[in-house]
C-alpha cells in the first residue's frame, strides 16, 4: 500500500484572527511562512496534490520546493458563505448565525455557503479517488478536510471532526497499518 500524507496549510491572517475562512483565497501570513520553514519533511518519490488555494500552494512550495503538483478542487475547505472572514464575536448576536449554530450544525448550511456534511461528501469523494490510485501522495489541504478524512477512516478513535484538525503545517501519514502524526 502507498503512503498518503495529509498536511494542513500554514497559518493565514484569518487563522491568527480566528475568522471563518474557507472559500476566501488568502496567502500565508509572514508568521505562517516562518513556522513552516522550521518544519522538516522528508518524502521521496511521491506526487503532490493541493486544493489549488493560494495558502496550500504556498505551503507546498515552502515545505517541498518547486515541485510539480496537481490541483484537486474537491479538497477545498468548507464554504462559510456570508460568515466568511468574520469572527464569532462579529457574528454571535446575528439571527442567521444563531440559526446556523442551533441544532446539528454539521447539517445546517451556512447561508450562501455549504454545510459540514456537504464539504465532507465532496472532500471524501476526492480523497477516495486519490487513495484508489495507490501512489505515495502528499496532499496539502485544509484542517476541515483533513479532519473529515480522519474521522471517516478511523471511527474507532472516537474523535470528533474538530479533534482531528492538525496545527498549521502538521498532519498525518496514512499507511495500511493506520496513521501517525507528522512531521
Amino acid at each position: 500500500m502507498s503512503t498518503l500524507y495529509l498536511i494542513r496549510h500554514g497559518a493565514t491572517e484569518a487563522n491568527l484572527r480566528h475568522l471563518y475562512c474557507g472559500s476566501t483565497d488568502l496567502p500565508l501570513s509572514e508568521s505562517g511562512k516562518k513556522d513552516l520553514r522550521a518544519l522538516s519533511y522528508s518524502v521521496s518519490g511521491a506526487r503532490f496534490i493541493t486544493s489549488g488555494m493560494r495558502r496550500t500552494d504556498e505551503t507546498l512550495k515552502i515545505l517541498f520546493g518547486d515541485v510539480p503538483r496537481t490541483v484537486e478542487l474537491g479538497l477545498r475547505e468548507m464554504d462559510f458563505g456570508i460568515f466568511e472572514m468574520k469572527s464569532y464575536e462579529e457574528l454571535k448576536d446575528t439571527a442567521q448565525y444563531q440559526a446556523w449554530l442551533r441544532g446539528d450544525n454539521e447539517k445546517n448550511t451556512a447561508p450562501g455557503g455549504e454545510s459540514g456534511q456537504m464539504m465532507q461528501r465532496r472532500a471524501l469523494c476526492a480523497f477516495e479517488t486519490i487513495r484508489q490510485e495507490n501512489l505515495d501522495t502528499v496532499i496539502v489541504t485544509h484542517g476541515g478536510v483533513i479532519a473529515a478524512v480522519m474521522a471517516r477512516l478511523f471511527p474507532e478513535e472516537k474523535r470528533s471532526r474538530y479533534d482531528w484538525q492538525p496545527k498549521p503545517g502538521y498532519g498525518y501519514a496514512l499507511t495500511e497499518n493506520g496513521f501517525r502524526p507528522i512531521p
